[in-house]
């Protein structure tokens, strides 16, 4: 940081990005160096074969090799200097950059020579001779080759030189300033639009999708477009912000640990739910279909599955779309118990807006149970990311009524289907002493959440289980209302339940404090964030700007921080607490739906492998989800195995459980 202007434009890296690969690029030329110099030694003075074009090719090699080693030394060791916001240090590294651009000219001319020679010139030379010329032609052509596509990694198709700090701009062009910034805000948009439909090539361009394209386009070009941040930066500040949270986690955490059984009193309310919550996320796993059940199963899922798939049942069940071989409703059967006849209605249509779900009869529970799918697919992506918020006006409800645009848009699909197809109607024509329950994860928890708002009024006592629901998916009226029947189910730090815009401005105001404080270099904090994520230990305290501050200028922002800003957003406010709520930037905040079931592992933050994984659970409010926890467990609490498999641990004793990284939710 700021980004490396180089060659007239600025790129997507800082000139503090170079210690990984240059240190990488070095061992490789060290040892191309030492190797070509043993067979220039090996050969001194008998260069029979053809011998002066292969003395000349080693001599030039060498000493080419060698102004590049020396050049990468140089770029690797001014490259370690200084801090992530003070790159004065460095500012000789776009000469440095310049000179090892201009290397490979000869580099090429090299190349080129040794192909040469090996081509018409090798004849009756010693073979490992050749062979050594000829790996030296290729390594030359792999690094080239290489090089090309770093340059187009790290290319900002935006990389104009970037307009000085907001904090510095003098008053008289402020205002042309944010002309400018307007400018570039639409030529950010307009980026990626073309990046999206690139990479969704093989869906169909239309209305609808082009829609979705440019509505996540504004979502995501503005997110870090107020700041001069490259990605590496991004990554140092989430190493520094899991260190320093752990360190306030340990400093709450009790010395001795208190040991609980999965049944320890948590409320004959709260144990209830979990019964019921365990039994529906079965359903709304096995609406995941057979990607799912072959990764939870992948010794004898594909031998349960082969004897089914393709096996036409079509007289049995009907399916709207997506299942030709018949895979995703087989391992639906096994997942759940249920037989042919208890389902009314199976689709796994999946377009934008339009996802996968299923209705069945639940004979245990004696249920109507609608089961919707989650995030499976690049049309579900997209239905994720359309993030912005689409009014939702619900009968008898007091207050703003909004909702997540992408999963009120498949609520309404669903809705739609179920009344005004009749499923629901056939369905309790069939049972019509049952329950309705409607049930999903991830995706399909936001979308049954709202599937249930929609549905309350007309099914009173109907009930929706929504496990690892997005954060940002109800305004406030709609989340208190929907408290009486709908239960979220949120395992350790899962990122998606605290995932909403207002969040991810809190995340990168906490990532600028935290990024511009510390005073240690890029490379050391990546390495140690590695490190600690991998093997454990003790958070590293690193000293930051605040050590030798007073009091009173704690509550100043840093110019570091001020350094960062391109141009004041409204999402950046005041940088002096780090405790200001994140709902005060200027978005609509939204709310995880109903009452909240939080599940944490019970004992330290980091255990022993192969030790016993015991849960606990306890009632929770959104004021918990408010603020994004960084873990190698964000993601991996949010996967619907690990979630079933803790829910099933907190209702059935287990003797021991197996240490898996993924089960870790500290």
């Amino acid at each position: 940081m700021p980004g490396l202007v180089a060659f007239g434009r600025r790129w997507g890296i800082a000139s503090d990005d170079l210690v990984f690969p240059g240190s990488f690029e070095l061992f490789i030329r060290v040892l191309w160096w030492i190797g070509t110099l043993i067979l220039y030694t090996h050969h001194k003075g008998d260069f029979d074969c053809n011998g002066r074009i292969l003395h000349s090719y080693l001599v030039g090699l060498l000493v080419v090799l060698g102004l590049i080693i020396l050049t990468l030394s140089a770029i690797v060791y001014v490259s370690a200097q200084g801090t992530i916001t003070n790159p004065g240090p460095r500012r000789s590294i776009p000469a440095l950059v310049y000179l090892r651009a201009l290397l490979y000219i000869p580099e090429l001319v090299w190349a080129c020579l040794g192909a040469v020679w090996v081509s018409d010139d090798s004849k009756g030379c010693d073979p490992a001779t050749v062979g050594a010329v000829i790996a030296a032609v290729v390594a030359s052509w792999i690094i080239l080759l290489f090089t090309a596509l770093g340059v187009v990694f790290v290319f900002d198709p935006m990389g104009n030189p970037r307009p000085q700090p907001a904090a510095m701009e003098p008053l008289g062009v402020r205002e042309e300033g944010v002309q400018l910034f307007s400018t570039a805000r639409s030529l950010a948009v307009k980026v990626w639009e073309s990046r999206l439909r690139l990479l969704c090539c093989c869906l169909p361009q239309d209305e609808s999708h082009r829609a979705a394209f440019s509505s996540i386009a504004q979502l995501v070009s503005g997110f870090f477009s107020d700041t001069d941040l490259v990605p590496s930066d991004i990554a140092a500040g989430l190493a520094l912000l899991s260190q320093e949270q752990d360190k306030m986690e340990r400093s709450r955490d009790p010395d001795d640990v208190v040991s609980h059984s999965p049944s320890s009193p948590i409320g004959e309310d709260l144990e209830t739910e979990l019964e019921k919550a365990a039994h529906c996320m079965q359903f709304a796993a096995a609406a995941y279909g057979w990607p799912l059940y072959i990764y939870s199963n992948p010794l004898t899922g594909p031998c349960k599955l082969s004897g089914d798939c393709c096996r036409s049942r079509a007289a049995e069940y009907d399916i709207v779309g997506g299942d030709h071989l018949g895979c995703h409703f087989s391992s639906i059967l096994q997942s759940t118990g249920l037989q042919y006849r208890d389902f009314i209605y199976v689709s796994f249509h999946n377009q934008i807006y339009e996802i996968p779900f299923f209705v069945a009869l639940d004979h245990k529970r004696e249920a109507v149970l609608v089961a919707v799918r989650g995030t499976l697919s690049l049309r579900d992506v997209l239905t994720d990311l359309s993030a912005e918020c689409e009014n939702l006006p619900i009968e008898g409800v007091c207050g703003a009524c909004y909702g997540h645009k992408g999963m009120c848009q498949a609520a309404g699909y669903i809705y739609k289907k179920l009344v005004n197809d009749g499923i629901l109607n056939q369905a309790f024509s069939v049972a019509p002493e049952y329950k309705l329950v409607i049930t999903g994860h991830s995706l399909g928890a936001g979308t049954a959440s709202l599937l249930a708002i929609l549905l309350r009024n007309s099914f009173p006592t109907l009930q929706c289980y929504a496990f690892s629901p997005p954060g940002g998916l109800l305004s406030k009226a709609l989340a208190d209302y929907s408290k009486d029947f709908v239960l979220s189910v949120v395992l350790g730090k899962d990122l998606v339940p605290r995932l909403s815009i207002p969040n991810m401005e809190d995340l990168k105001r906490r990532i600028l404090k935290i990024v511009s404080n510390c005073n240690k270099p890029k490379y050391r904090i990546l390495l140690q964030g590695c490190w600690y994520e991998l093997f454990g230990g003790d958070p590293d305290d690193f000293p930051t700007e605040m050590e030798n501050r007073r009091e009173e200028e704690l509550s100043q922002p840093l110019l570091g921080e001020e350094s960062l800003i391109i141009r004041h957003s409204s999402s950046y406010q005041s940088l002096a607490s780090d405790d200001s709520p994140a709902h005060k930037a200027a978005h609509l905040p939204l709310f995880l739906p109903g009452r909240i079931l939080y599940i944490t592992e019970d004992g330290p933050s980091r255990r022993p492998c192969f030790s016993q994984v015991r849960y606990r659970a306890e009632w929770s409010s959104e004021e918990a989800f408010r603020s994004v926890l960084i873990s190698p467990s964000m993601l991996a609490d949010h996967m619907p195995d690990i979630v079933l498999g803790a829910l099933t641990d907190l209702t059935r004793d287990k003797p021991f459980s197996l240490c898996t990284p993924t089960l870790n939710s500290s």
